[in-house]
């Protein structure tokens, strides 16, 4: 059994004390008349905090401790107490406190938007961009019929974003921070050397879709120029009917589009190259300011796995990855794939169950129906044709070959577990997020007989300009569950379910903490960003253990929504998977995703770990019954 140190045990002991007086700290929400209703508690959240030095590194020693030797957490543990008691870090953490004080809403916002995002020089597909496979609509079965529906769908909720007037997102009754939503919509990324930015567009002046057929670019008012009236769907879906004739069979030869696909610096000289030709400016402007990009794929997918597939990455060329964007295939399947610089998951989980809910419940209007003179009065699609020169020509011609041997080297599974879900989880009165994390953690074990360094995102957007906090999964009461579960020794199913319920517990608290804004990683990030140029790094990041503990082998994340038939993203360490996942009423469902490990194995793994956990639950019941008669 995995014991604590006594002076572990203590640091843990007032890091608890210390994070439950933030969580129980009151916080007055009040609403600010001369805002529009989406920002009215806007200017009444809280800062983000800045953790107590103590507080983090005693929850950095007790993640670190199941990842490492004895030995190795003995070097650590004396690194950590030196760091503590450093003049150094008293000088940073109050550093890090002026800068709290100095910018006043967010003291990492700033910070982490370029190093995660824009000074993140990597792809963005693969590497940044999610995406959500939607569920089939089987009343549309066609690309142009499932497009229309989608973007008319859309067109309320662009209404209420860009006036302001949709309700807050809140959390249990508190307000969460709706600043990122004003990248929902006619907004671009820019590559850009060493960090790239991003501009947001007038939707008034900009009231316009692009749609991507065979590599070729066309814009779709969304107004009818002689009404001035808003198009409807069937109005719509004579538009993509029209694009669909005008692409024709072939593909272009030069797909554009791919450019975005490449290392950012690359992709930078390439929009260089590209804008160098005077006729392609304004193009480009009209891409980069529509309301969103509709990419109509002439694929047929099918199966999880193959649509999953074709959202995340598609061909590469069909796409333009700067932005957000509607992908619909040829059978009417559709799906989304987030532009993740600006804003995370829960916004866009927002847009795309608003648009499929009102859609399958009737709710959605879509305008009068379609007639033999529908669209007749509409001029056709204008195709943005981009001019292109040998230069260019080289350059798409080398995205494109690095794009395929990028995706190349990939795989992707899903799982679609229907043992259970959260109905029987909630039986047990256990938490389904923290259940399906230590499933995680045992089909880990299984394959490579120990935790696997775990990254769960927690969003912090309970705090001016939040983002995301890490979870970190892989605790000692994680591992000493998972040891005892592949032990053939151990047999006791009540001993087992108190080691899983105490994992259970562990995990909820630190995702507690990581909500409030107490997790390990953003604070010892903020720490490290005060040091000034000359002052030698601290030997608490030197130490084997830091860099360890933060090589996310499982990237974790969990959305779910029964308007989804899937969701995922790409892996953020090269010897690691992306592990997305939902949680629906008699289901789970993962998406694995690597560089070709083994991924078809940790599939295997996750559905055995799922039953053996339900069935090791169900065996501690059973024998609770038993021991009553």
């Amino acid at each position: 059994m995995l014991r604590l140190a006594p002076s572990l045990k203590l640091a843990r002991t007032r890091a608890m004390a210390n994070s439950t007086r933030a969580r129980r700290a009151t916080h007055t929400y009040t609403e600010d008349p001369k805002a529009t209703p989406m920002l009215r508690y806007q200017a009444s959240l809280p800062p983000l905090p800045v953790p107590t030095i103590s507080s983090t590194l005693a929850k950095y020693l007790e993640t670190v401790q199941p990842l490492l030797t004895s030995a190795q957490f003995a070097h650590t543990q004396e690194t950590t107490k030196a760091f503590a008691s450093s003049p150094l870090a008293a000088t940073l953490q109050k550093r890090l406190q002026e800068r709290a004080e100095r910018v006043g809403d967010n003291w990492l916002s700033e910070w982490w938007n370029d190093a995660a995002y824009m000074g993140y020089r990597d792809p963005v597909v693969v590497f940044v961009s999610y995406f959500f496979v939607h569920v089939e609509d089987r009343t549309r079965k066609t690309g142009p019929s499932r497009a229309a529906a989608l973007v008319k769908a859309m067109l309320p909720f662009r209404y209420m974003v860009e006036s302001g007037s949709l309700e807050p997102d809140k959390v249990r009754g508190t307000p969460l921070c709706m600043e990122s939503y004003k990248w929902l919509f006619h907004a671009s990324r820019y590559p850009t050397i060493p960090s790239d930015t991003a501009q947001k567009f007038s939707a008034a002046e900009n009231n316009h879709i692009v749609v991507l057929r065979k590599n070729r670019f066309f814009v779709v008012p969304l107004t009818n120029p002689v009404t001035g009236q808003e198009l409807s769907a069937a109005e719509l879906e004579v538009q993509f009917t029209r694009i669909q004739s005008k692409a024709g069979t072939t593909p272009h030869p030069t797909p554009i589009g791919v450019l975005t696909s490449d290392n950012r610096d690359n992709w930078t000289h390439a929009r260089e190259a590209l804008l160098a030709l005077p006729e392609n400016a304004p193009l480009a402007r009209k891409v980069e300011s529509a309301m969103i990009i509709v990419c109509l794929d002439d694929t047929k997918p099918i199966t999880r796995e193959n649509l999953s597939w074709q959202t995340w990455v598609g061909d590469g060329k069909n796409r333009w990855y700067d932005k957000h964007q509607l992908i619909v295939y040829e059978n009417g399947r559709s799906g989304f794939l987030g532009e993740h610089s600006c804003m995370d998951g829960t916004p866009t989980l927002r847009m795309n169950e608003f648009i499929l809910a009102t859609l399958a419940l009737g709710k959605a209007d879509l305008g009068p129906a379609a007639t033999s003179t529908t669209g007749s009065d509409l001029p056709q699609p204008e195709e943005l044709a981009f001019v292109v020169d040998d230069k260019v020509r080289g350059l798409v011609a080398d995205a494109e070959k690095r794009f395929n041997d990028l995706v190349g080297a990939h795989d992707l599974e899903v799982l679609h577990y229907e043992g259970y879900g959260k109905n029987f989880i909630k039986t047990y009165k256990l938490s389904p997020d923290a259940w399906a994390q230590l499933v995680k953690q045992l089909a880990y074990t299984k394959m490579y007989g120990r935790l696997g360094v775990t990254y769960e995102s927690a969003q912090t957007r309970k705090f001016k300009k939040g983002r995301t906090e890490v979870i970190r999964s892989a605790s000692n009461e994680a591992k000493e569950w998972a040891d005892a579960m592949v032990d053939a020794n151990v047999t006791d199913p009540a001993h087992l379910r108190t080691l899983f319920q105490r994992a259970v517990a562990r995990h909820m608290q630190y995702s507690a903490w990581a909500a409030d804004g107490q997790g390990v990683d953003r604070h010892l990030f903020g720490l490290k960003k005060s040091l000034k140029e000359g002052e030698e790094l601290p030997e608490l990041y030197k130490d084997e253990a830091f860099a360890k503990s933060s090589h996310w082998e499982l990237s974790t994340s969990q959305l779910s929504s029964k308007y989804f038939d899937g969701w995922g993203y790409g892996e953020v360490v090269p010897d690691g998977y992306g592990l997305s996942y939902s949680i629906g009423d008699d289901y789970i469902r993962w998406t694995i995703t690597s560089l070709k490990r083994r991924t078809a194995e940790l599939k295997h793994y996750l559905a055995e770990a799922a039953t053996e956990v339900r069935e090791m639950m169900e065996a501690a019941r059973k024998a609770d019954e038993k021991a009553k008669l």
